[in-house]
């Protein structure tokens, strides 16, 4: 096997026209460069270079081993240069999974943020709704995803999970509803009521669950709408109340498309969906995947510091 160290010298003693010359170019002396040479010539197994008075001139083998070095040469620059932008955060790529409310408030914000900070990451964004995004993840398929967990939660082997923000449930009303007079509600209060279900089933809905459980009361849904803005629709109609996280109303009380809609605080106690990143454990914290996460951080705490509905 040619040794590509021996072929740099090579070309370096074809383009100075001799070994002193390339030795001094190198910083070697020429007694190293011409056992280097002899080295590469029994590698090769052909004569490399030929004497001309004082100085070589390459054969045929050696010009071709010397075009090779070359490109070789022009080839490993090129790679320290890409894995030069890929460590600063220049170029790359990363994977996010998400579900569907985490959209427009968290994620949207954060790919914004990461392209101005990273103009030449491409990334690959996928709605995981209803599927576990953490096998992909685990399985180093995807880069980050945002899940509902409890804070209780176990762990999960191979996963790291970073707290983002702890998103509250609000009761969504007919406007014209007698609880809607309240400023705030206690959860009690909707015992009785008919629920407009807004959940599938998963970590979201048995937030809601755990909640009215430790009210003393199991709901009972009347229609199950399986997403938010149905069920606003359902409220705005009449059919019953809803249960429905600050991230998943469309806009602030009254204005979701149905202004015969409430909304109102929950208290005693309040449901709570708790968000988190998750990453894989094991995972470098590059420059972009720590960029993006810190993009997160920041769009969440926008969130939890945006008015409250009334």
């Amino acid at each position: 096997m040619l040794d590509m160290r021996r072929m740099q010298i090579l070309r370096a003693v074809v383009s100075s026209g001799s070994v002193t010359a390339a030795a001094r170019h190198l910083g070697y002396t020429p007694s190293a460069v011409s056992q280097q040479m002899a080295a590469l010539e029994k590698e090769a197994g052909t004569p490399l270079l030929e004497r001309t008075g004082r100085g070589v001139r390459p054969t045929d083998a050696g010009r071709l081993l010397a075009d090779c070095a070359t490109t070789i040469g022009r080839h490993v620059a090129q790679a320290e240069t890409a894995l030069a932008d890929l460590r600063a955060g220049r170029t790359g790529r990363i994977s996010v999974r998400y579900f569907a409310t985490a959209g427009a408030r968290l994620v949207a914000p954060a790919l914004a943020r990461l392209r101005r900070e990273h103009p030449g990451v491409q990334a690959e964004l996928r709605l995981s709704d209803p599927d576990d995004p953490l096998p992909e993840v685990k399985a180093g398929r995807t880069d980050a995803a945002l899940v509902v967990r409890r804070h209780d939660a176990p762990p999960v082997d191979g996963i790291r999970f970073v707290h983002l923000l702890d998103d509250p449930y609000r009761a969504v009303l007919p406007r014209a509803h007698p609880l809607a007079a309240h400023p705030a509600l206690r959860l009690t209060d909707l015992a009785e009521e008919a629920l407009v279900g807004s959940e599938l089933p998963g970590p979201c809905l048995d937030a809601v669950l755990d909640a009215c459980g430790a009210a003393g009361f199991t709901p009972d849904f009347v229609v199950e709408s399986g997403d938010y803005a149905t069920a606003q629709g359902f409220v705005a109609a009449g059919v019953g109340v809803a249960l429905v996280p600050e991230m998943g109303l469309a806009a602030p009380a009254g204005a979701y498309g149905h202004p015969e809609s409430a909304v109102r605080e929950v208290r005693d106690p309040e449901p709570v969906r708790s968000i988190w990143a998750a990453v894989r454990a094991t995972a470098p914290e590059g420059p972009v995947l720590r960029g993006f996460v810190d993009a997160l951080h920041e769009a969440a705490a926008v969130v939890a510091a945006a008015p409250k509905s009334p």
